[in-house]
């Protein structure tokens, strides 16, 4: 049960007792709610089918037991069906679906622009009726691991509880920006989106699609990585069909995986963020950024419910949390800061990944890149005045790897981590004011 929850914070397992209420636990996966607004998915001791009802609450059968906090439900559990999406009915996948997705693709070459954003408004109409994933962040893992560190804390009688701090360099939070290049025309915007870049000293990764709409030469690549900015592999063909079947998906990853070598990458996303979780053992690249936090603006619905990277066997997940361009645009038709604004806030409180997808395709008129101009200002500001990490990708897979691999020790009348990399840890504490779960950077 402590698995999940330790390799969350990287704390002293000595000081983490979280053990099953007794036969308590259903067999049936179902909805319940941990505390007022956290809702969690899995077996428990109330769980329910359904999201229609006022969710049960598990809290109210969390009792500690001297240091020990007994739970009617298994966190690491409850962790790995939300960010796994296990949650979610997956009739994206049914046949008329799969049909349509097919059509689509076939014929989107011939469809104007202004046709195709009215498809994609009309297939995301119902979004707002969608109460599960929270919009506009959805933050359950997280919360629900704070609420068992505040549990924690009580049963240690109130002591703080030590863990390795989320990001290097004690930073409040971490930040990317990614370009998924759709179109010869988008690939030529990428010198112009540089240099944007640039101006604010933000460097960003491109993903590029190996295999259709465009060639990708070696020049390309060479000119992207010479200016410091990273790329990453971008589907196969990007036409809707990478998880079709299992044994395409199987041919298909093999034709990725050379391509990840072939770009010299470290990390892969999918196009139009499809996604099948539970067939990531066949890919071989480092890191993902195909599953995103919420997903009721995304032809597949779901979302991974947490800010933080995670772990999908030995690949690192690096969520999409931040509305994307395209649908900010195109679908809200919205050209102000105030949703990425809200959506940032409410990450940055949470001390988590702010993750962009910003494509080159979709920001070559005046007003979009006016848009993108102030983001790119905000980001620069937000890092001045908060101490935010905007990193490449690749930073974050390497930091997240070297943290999941750090120890944090008592040595010598202290606390201590060590690992590969230590030496841009921090040490934090977790500890209750006011009722409240609350963190201090030593």
């Amino acid at each position: 049960m402590n698995q999940a929850f330790i390799r969350y914070f990287r704390c002293p397992e000595k000081l983490v007792k979280l053990e099953p209420l007794s036969n308590e636990i259903q067999a049936k996966r179902g909805y319940f709610k941990f505390g007022p607004d956290i809702t969690c998915y899995g077996q428990s001791a109330v769980s329910i089918e359904g999201l229609t009802a006022p969710l049960p609450d598990a809290l109210n059968l969390s009792p500690l037991d001297g240091d020990v906090c007994r739970l009617p439900f298994n966190p690491s559990e409850v962790a790995d069906n939300l960010r796994f999406e296990r949650y979610e009915n997956r009739i994206e996948f049914s046949r008329w679906k799969r049909a349509i997705r097919a059509s689509y693709y076939a014929l989107r070459p011939a469809f104007p622009v202004a046709f195709r954003r009215h498809l994609q408004r009309y297939w995301l109409k119902d979004w707002q009726k969608r109460t599960f994933p929270h919009w506009p962040v959805d933050r359950s893992v997280d919360q629900m691991f704070e609420k068992i560190m505040h549990l924690t804390i009580q049963s240690q009688a109130g002591l703080e509880v030590p863990f390795i701090w989320f990001w290097p360099e004690g930073r409040s939070g971490c930040a990317i920006m990614t370009h998924d290049v759709e179109s010869a025309a988008g690939l030529q915007f990428v010198s112009r989106l540089m240099d944007m870049n640039d101006s604010f000293s933000i460097k960003s990764s491109f993903q590029l699609i190996p295999n259709a709409r465009y060639l990708v030469t070696p020049q390309i690549l060479d000119l992207i990585r010479a200016r410091g900015f990273e790329v990453n592999v971008h589907d196969l063909k990007h036409d809707g069909q990478l998880y079709e079947s299992y044994d395409k998906f199987k041919q298909s990853a093999k034709e990725i995986n050379a391509f990840v070598d072939q770009f010299k990458s470290g990390g892969f996303r999918s196009g139009a963020l499809y996604r099948n979780q539970d067939w990531y053992g066949e890919f071989q690249f480092a890191y993902d950024m195909s599953v995103p936090n919420v997903a009721h603006l995304d032809p597949q619905r779901g979302g991974c419910c947490t800010v933080m990277p995670y772990f999908i066997g030995n690949i690192l997940e690096i969520p999409v949390t931040m509305t994307q361009d395209h649908t900010l645009f195109n679908v809200l038709e919205n050209y102000s800061l105030d949703l990425w604004q809200e959506q940032m806030n409410l990450i940055m409180k949470q001390h988590g990944l702010i993750s962009f997808i910003i494509h080159p395709d979709y920001i070559q008129t005046r007003r979009s890149q006016d848009t993108y101009i102030q983001l790119l200002s905000h980001l620069s500001e937000t890092r001045e005045q908060k101490g935010l990490w905007i990193a490449l990708p690749g930073e974050v897979n390497t930091w997240w790897r070297q943290r999941d691999n750090m120890q944090i020790i008592w040595k010598h009348g202290g606390w201590t981590i060590e690992g590969a990399g230590s030496e841009r840890a921090t040490i934090a504490y977790a500890a209750i004011k006011n009722n409240t779960l609350s963190y201090r950077i030593a």
